[in-house]
């Protein structure tokens, strides 16, 4: 047995890996497997080559458990290390044998597929270890050599037996580690991080019995846990619509079929791979967050991927694959990343330029999609610029009577009557059809077009393009009395002169007292309602977009405003004059059935409503 001491420049090397270069755990199962799997790979690299021998190689991961011993076991049939690499690689952690190998086979087509860096990766099994055995027999057919640390700077070397070529990582579990000996834990941790690692990773055994009575027997089979050729390594040309949906349902077993996809597919200038689902949204944009996993060579990185792709697009499932991003970088050092620039650009062209493929072939089947991915389109719309600039021309917005155009559709196709006198383009909209039906159905009758905009982020989509487009401006149904929505610059003329509008204003504000609605008296259509309830459209946006987070934080705490506009040609205006001793009791309820329209007689008023309407009745 020999002994030496691990080249580091400080005593302290291994409380600072515990402690600040891998900050959870789990991750040491990852890199050890995926040391496991760069060997294997160099081998089968070196075969085929001519380089090495094939004899018994098995391209094969095995991780093996024993609760007993307190062991867990990494085993590869891979390259292998004689005494002079153990040394170099396992005992100077400045090394990497990975970037030392790519460098000397720099010329291969598949260098790429290298992935492990067989130096500090492999110290992470000190976070969970108090001791750690690697056992290795190179392919150059010397004979094995085991090496031996508590996690200090001093190990030891000795000969040992190993029948194959390859290494044994041997982690002798600490105590603080022993969550590590349970097979569901490990079961997991393979399944997060190694469940499309490019080697074969076996973990226990499948039980299959055969046979029936007496004849009846158990087979067991070594379980494979990994596929390890996933769809998005293939060519999109070999794959057809049931295997990207059958790889969904394993990525998402418990999901809804995705609406479609896109094949991501890229050797230069940088190396992209991956496939993006597009979900059914259900006009949510917050329960289906994290749902793209980032892989580097079929290792799984992170499914935290809003530095590498527009916010926007982590409404998307499924995979990338990259080695072209940084992995050990800050979060702001990753979005400065040149290269992570120019795959972030890629993807979301891709997604544009499907999305516009989808509009222009299939126009019909794009607005029955809409429903599932326009929360999607308009989030992108508002968020990117570049995405704006490609896809403006396929948002689309749907009117109350079923019709579905997009931004400049609408424009024209609706009439002189949506130009106010300053000949903008009044966009009229509802935020809750049901709820405000009794506007819609007044503005239907006069040929107005009401546009459902009904989904959180609408708000938001309306401003946007406002912005973008000058000649348009949205408009609540209910944001004003019908004959003041589009502003016309047309007096109609009162049935009641000067002074009987100022008494029958009067009578509304005493009995009303409340500094929250305001009244005004309005000439408007005899055929529109006697009072209407109404807010200022920039009053109600701001509280709106307050509750989404994305307004002034004052504005939540500002009471509702409304405006009571009466009108003063209906037959009640006059009637309510006259009326002496019932003119209260009118204009309450009036009044009720104004804030009913807008849902907000509630509790007392409205028990307070309801006997009143019957005592109407009863007279």
């Amino acid at each position: 047995m020999r002994q030496g001491n691990i080249s580091v420049n400080t005593e302290n090397i291994f409380p600072i890996i515990k402690k600040f270069l891998y900050t959870d755990q789990d991750i040491f199962l990852r890199e050890l497997v995926s040391n496991a799997v760069d060997a294997t790979r160099k081998l089968d690299m070196l075969i085929r080559k001519g380089e090495a021998e094939r004899l018994d190689f098995n391209p094969q991961i095995t991780i093996h458990l024993d609760k007993e011993a307190k062991t867990l076991t990494i085993s590869d049939d891979g390259l292998g290390m004689d005494e002079e690499e153990v040394i170099k690689y396992l005992s100077d952690i400045a090394f990497s044998s990975a970037e030392e190998f790519a460098e000397k086979f720099k010329d291969l087509d598949d260098r790429a597929e290298i992935i492990g860096h067989f130096g500090l990766g492999f110290y992470s099994a000190f976070m969970v270890a108090e001791k750690v055995t690697v056992v290795s027999r190179s392919y150059k057919g010397e004979s094995a050599i085991q090496w031996e640390s508590e996690g200090k700077t001093e190990y030891t070397l000795s000969e040992a037996s190993r029948d194959r070529r390859g290494s044994d990582i041997i982690l002798h579990i600490s105590e603080e580690g022993e969550g590590y000996l349970d097979e569901g834990k490990i079961q997991g941790l393979l399944t997060t991080y190694c469940k499309f690692m490019p080697v074969p990773i076996v973990f226990g055994e499948n039980t299959l019995e055969e046979g029936e009575g007496e004849e009846k027997t158990t087979v067991t089979t070594p379980r494979v846990i990994n596929n390890s050729s996933p769809l998005w390594t293939k060519s999109p040309s070999e794959l057809k619509d049931e295997d990207y949906l059958g790889f969904y349902r394993e990525l998402y077993p418990m999901s809804e079929d995705p609406l479609f996809w896109i094949h991501l597919n890229v050797d230069y200038p940088f190396h992209l791979e991956g496939i993006l689902y597009f979900p059914k949204l259900n006009r949510s944009m917050e329960v289906q967050r994290n749902k793209i996993g980032l892989y580097s060579n079929q290792v799984f990185v992170t499914d935290n991927v809003e530095e590498i792709v527009p916010e926007f697009l982590t409404l998307l499932h499924g995979v990338i694959d990259s080695t072209d991003i940084p992995l050990n970088v800050s979060r702001s050092a990753l979005q400065a990343d040149s290269q992570v620039k120019k795959i972030t650009g890629h993807i979301s062209k891709k997604v544009s330029d499907k999305l516009n493929e989808l509009f222009k072939k299939d126009r019909e089947g794009f607005e029955k999609k809409w429903e599932d991915i326009g929360v999607f389109v308009k989030y992108g719309l508002i968020s990117d610029e570049k995405f704006f600039e490609r896809s403006q021309k396929i948002g689309l917005m749907k009117s109350t009577e079923g019709s579905c155009k997009t931004i400049e559709e609408w424009k024209e196709s609706l009439s002189e009557l949506h130009k106010d006198k300053n000949d903008k383009i009044i966009l009229l909209y509802t935020n809750n059809p049901e709820g405000q039906h009794t506007y819609i159905e007044s503005a239907q009758s006069r040929d107005y077009t009401v546009l459902i905009m009904d989904v959180m982020i609408d708000n938001h989509f309306m401003q946007h393009l406002e912005m973008k487009d000058s000649d348009i401006t949205f408009k609540r149904v209910d944001a004003d009395a019908l004959d003041s929505l589009i502003d016309k610059d047309e007096q109609v003329e009162s049935v009641l002169n000067e002074k009987e509008t100022e008494q029958l204003k009067e009578a509304f504000s005493n009995t009303i007292a409340d500094e929250n609605f305001q009244v005004e008296c309005k000439a408007l259509n005899p055929k529109d309602y006697p009072v209407t309830l109404t807010q200022s459209e920039w009053m109600r946006r701001m509280k709106e977009m307050n509750q989404m987070g994305g307004g002034m934080a004052m504005m939540g705490n500002m009471p509702d405003r409304y405006n009571v506009v009466v009108n003063t040609n209906h037959p009640l205006a006059q009637r309510i004059l006259k009326a002496r001793g019932k003119r209260e009791a009118i204009i309450k309820q009036l009044f009720d059935l104004a804030l009913l329209s807008q849902g907000v007689l509630s509790g007392d008023q409205l028990t307070t409503f309801l006997h009143r309407s019957i005592e109407v009745l009863e007279d």
